[in-house]
């Protein structure tokens, strides 16, 4: 199939993508996995569609390398196409303060309500894959009935973070990686990967890996191991399908 490519770099979320064309096409927004199955015609997910009207315009659903293809498989005619990139609104200013957010500052009795708290589950993952992946992953397992450690679930202001990581990772039963390009550079990733690597070769933990944004080999540069772990990857699951087989597998473990 023949098709237009334009490599349009790391984007930041919200960031929109105006494509021209002479004529109707098929205009896709992936990223680097997806565009990569697009190129081999194995199963992909994309923003956009058929483009009647032009300029067609896209939104970029988060921070990373993006890539616009256009073609006109199905189409009778060809088209020529040109894009633009418009950047995305600034965020709305808050100034609330920090003391307006229930719960947002530590009880200094919570350290001794939390010694004996356990969790099922662990997530370990890098922020800038917080919005599009870890968030709504933590809240679909929470919601599944799973206790989970989750940075904006227990880490408040005041809190020690290596102290509050170590109780998590100590006190869970399954440690969920989310293997990224932006994990890999985490000191912080790293530090939680070390632990609950080292909790799963003593027998004391299991590790699910989740690959986001990142190719084989790129997880076995950087952990052989890791890349022989079954694992569960975005550009084929979607976050709701990723969680509902985990909270089942953990769910039955328990039985």
């Amino acid at each position: 199939m023949k098709f237009t490519h334009y490599d349009i770099g790391q984007q930041s979320r919200g960031a929109v993508v105006e494509v021209t064309l002479t004529k109707g096409a098929n205009v896709r927004l992936m990223d680097s996995t997806n565009f990569s199955n697009y190129k081999r015609g194995k199963r992909h997910r994309y923003t956009g569609g058929l483009a009647k009207k032009s300029p067609f315009r896209l939104t970029v659903p988060r921070s990373g390398r993006w890539h616009v293809t256009v073609d006109v498989a199905g189409l009778r005619n060809g088209t020529n196409s040109s894009i633009r990139i418009v950047p995305g609104p600034l965020p709305v200013a808050s100034e609330a303060p920090l003391t307006s957010e229930p719960g947002l500052l530590r009880d200094p009795f919570d350290d001794r309500k939390d010694v004996d708290k356990t969790y099922d589950i662990f997530i370990s993952h890098a922020s800038e894959d917080k919005d599009d992946l870890a968030r709504p992953l933590a809240h679909a397992l929470r919601d599944s009935g799973l206790s989970v450690w989750y940075d904006e679930f227990e880490l408040k202001i005041g809190d020690s973070l290596r102290r509050r990581i170590d109780h998590g990772l100590a006190r869970s039963r399954f440690g969920i990686v989310v293997l990224s390009p932006r994990f890999l550079s985490k000191g912080w990733a790293n530090y939680e990967l070390d632990g609950i690597v080292t909790r799963s070769v003593d027998g004391q933990q299991v590790v699910l890996p989740i690959w986001h944004e990142i190719t084989k080999q790129e997880v076995i540069d950087f952990s052989p191991s890791l890349a022989d772990k079954v694992a569960r990857n975005t550009a084929s699951f979607t976050v709701k399908e990723i969680a509902n087989e985990i909270a089942e597998f953990v769910l039955g473990e328990a039985d």
